[in-house]
């Protein structure tokens, strides 16, 4: 079992310190970290070298280091996947954390009994261990996410479906994915705020990629993503509607514009975003998905 966490920056400040802190403090060791920068002018990769630990594990090639010019953010993490060697890969960006020192001993193991579980036994009806390998199709685990700018505990869906990938797909943070996803198909750059939003889809419709929900919370985003800027959101909703043309059909996507409607998403989304009110609707949010 083995991660590859990708870290994107491009001056992030003592951000990346912050996070390269929370993924050290982790009881699961068997990892790799990928921190790609775009060229950062500020310091703060030189700085980050300042530090005892994170210097000692760049020297030991448990951490890399790259530092090359991108196009975009997407194009960044492009870069940083052909570097990775983990069976799965999670990307956790400058200001967001693991929610504790125990998320990957608890994903690891959640992904080895589910392994298990899809093995085929051997004569003696047992599973060695070291039989246990990836399923022939690829999944993505999944799991809650902690929203550190709203202080609401945001918990993803229980399982993933053609209105799950319209409306409101889990974290990004929050998922592990099979590399082969990425090995197959990385992000599409034309797309500056959605692509990570287009390759969930593709592994959905196109891709056929099984999906697992781990009740575990994974990680404190920070909050403020690219498709959540102000300046951006006409361009996110220009994206989701261009993406969601790709892989639904017009029939499906009537049907997911009915029930959006029926069921106030506008209303609901203004909750959600609102500092004071989204802890209050996520629960309520959390009681129907019976957390």
């Amino acid at each position: 079992m083995k991660f590859s966490i990708i870290t994107a920056s491009y001056n992030p400040g003592e951000k990346i310190i912050q996070t390269m802190k929370s993924i050290q403090d982790q009881t699961f060791d068997d990892y790799e970290v990928i921190i790609k920068d775009g060229g950062s002018r500020d310091g703060s990769i030189e700085e980050m070298m300042n530090v005892p630990r994170i210097k000692a594990a760049v020297e030991a090639g448990k951490v890399q280091v790259h530092v090359q010019e991108d196009k975009s953010v997407y194009d960044g993490m492009n870069q940083a996947l052909s570097l990775c060697k983990g069976d799965y890969l999670l990307f956790l960006n400058c200001g967001d954390f693991f929610h504790d020192d125990q998320v990957l001993e608890h994903v690891a193991k959640w992904i080895k009994e589910d392994l298990s579980k899809q093995n085929v036994e051997d004569k003696a009806g047992q599973i060695k261990v070291d039989q246990i390998s990836r399923n022939d199709i690829p999944t993505i685990y999944y799991g809650n996410t902690f929203c550190s700018r709203t202080g609401a505990m945001v918990h993803s869906a229980p399982s993933i479906t053609g209105f799950t990938c319209y409306r409101n797909i889990p974290c990004h943070q929050s998922c592990f994915y099979d590399r082969r996803l990425f090995e197959e198909k990385q992000y599409d750059t034309s797309l500056k705020v959605r692509a990570d939003y287009d390759h969930f889809l593709w592994c959905f419709y196109v891709k056929k990629a099984s999906f697992r929900y781990m009740d575990v919370i994974i990680s404190d985003y920070e909050g403020g993503g690219i498709s959540e800027v102000k300046e951006n959101q006409k361009l996110d909703q220009e994206e989701h509607k261009l993406v969601t043309k790709r892989y639904m059909s017009a029939a499906e996507l009537l049907k997911y514009k009915t029930i959006m409607l029926l069921t106030l998403a506008p209303l609901r989304r203004k909750l959600a975003e609102d500092s004071a009110l989204s802890s209050l609707y996520h629960r309520l949010k959390n009681m129907i998905y019976g957390k």
